[in-house]
């Protein structure tokens, strides 16, 4: 997408360098597959250039979605925003965004996010209001500070934005992704794996490693590692919730650990209800559960066969990877492409540990 726009990018296995040769392009043309980061993408152009268009996020409606918090973050700014075909605009009133009081009504990771880039070129200050505060946010405040931004967090309060003339070039180191290391933690568990772990994010995890270590997986912290000595599947009981808490992103991984363990696992998600459409297809495999209101019930402990599956989205996508590693017989995920999206190398990674795991160019 980036380079749809005019950057050019150099991806090495450990790094890319973006640079920008030419002007750039304030409407993305992009044939391919569409996502949520279209949105984050719109932000920054309506910050820059006072005027952006992007495909329409996964080909959503605005009406569909009810309210988006993102429009609600530009038309805080400043700006108008409207559909135009299969593309979402978005023009600043007088040609640059306004610092503003933005106001969320749920505590978005994505809208955050585009809050504070958009807030980072807009005119003024700008003061956003129950953020979601997260390891991923401070990350991006840090790198955006780097490059000359000016950022203040007042803890899950509020996030302050002075709107700067413009950003320089920077060097960033990014952080390790709680969820990968998680997915390598869970995988490592079930199939009763010897797997060290290099630069796991402790710090990030606390509270979904005291529930794991609870329920019966096996790991110790080394100095910038973790290594996992398998251990046994016990059900969980758990709840997510804003950060420090689990995030919906982990309840996938955790059900497939309850789907392995003898009794029943509970799962409540309290960030998106009603969350659980990959168990249907995990019960395609041999799940047994049910959802009475917004609690999944996994009735864990039956075996789980080989089947033809398909990933829903990226989190249910590694789901289906993680128990087909645990199932009898050959399991076959359809639109795949929904789980590469999300992890660096995941081929490689994950054959690199024994798993018998092939990509079919068609899924």
């Amino acid at each position: 997408m980036l380079e749809a726009l005019g950057k050019s990018c150099e991806v090495s296995p450990d790094a890319i360098r973006i640079r920008e040769a030419r002007a750039l392009a304030t409407r993305l043309e992009y044939p391919g597959r569409s996502i949520r980061n279209t949105l984050l993408i719109l932000g920054a152009l309506t910050a820059r250039f006072g005027r952006g268009a992007v495909p329409l996020p996964g080909g959503c409606k605005l009406g569909e979605r009810k309210y988006d918090l993102h429009v609600h973050v530009l038309e805080s700014l400043g700006a108008r925003v409207w559909e135009e075909g299969d593309h979402l605009c978005a023009e600043a009133r007088d040609g640059r965004l306004r610092g503003a009081e933005i106001h969320l009504a749920l505590r978005s990771t994505g809208a955050t996010e585009n809050a504070i880039l958009a807030a980072s070129l807009a005119c003024g200050t700008t003061r956003l209001w129950n953020p979601h505060v997260r390891p991923e946010i401070l990350d991006l405040i840090a790198f955006l500070r780097e490059m000359g931004a000016r950022i203040t967090v007042r803890g899950q309060e509020s996030i302050v934005i002075e709107g700067v003339e413009g950003l320089t070039g920077a060097r960033h180191w990014v952080i390790p992704d709680n969820v990968e290391a998680l997915t390598w933690l869970v995988g490592s568990v079930i199939t009763g794996g010897d797997v060290e772990i290099v630069r796991f994010p402790f710090e990030h995890l606390e509270i979904p490693l005291i529930h794991l270590r609870e329920s019966g997986a096996r790991f110790f912290r080394g100095d910038d590692r973790m290594i996992v000595r398998g251990g046994t599947c016990y059900p969980l009981d758990l709840s997510t919730g804003p950060y420090p808490g689990i995030n919906s992103d982990m309840q996938p991984l955790l059900a497939v650990y309850g789907a392995l363990a003898q009794g029943e696992t509970r799962i409540t998600d309290l960030r998106f209800p009603g969350r659980y459409g990959y168990a249907e297809e995990l019960a395609k495999m041999g799940l047994r559960h049910e959802v009475v209101g917004d609690m999944l019930r996994i009735h864990g402990g039956a075996p789980l066969t080989g089947a033809e599956v398909k990933a829903l989205d990226l989190r249910a996508g590694i789901a289906l990877v993680l128990a087909g590693l645990t199932a009898d017989g050959t399991t076959t995920i359809a639109e795949a492409w929904q789980i590469e999206r999300g992890y660096d190398r995941f081929l490689e990674k994950i054959q690199a540990l024994g798993g018998k795991v092939l990509a079919d160019e068609a899924s």
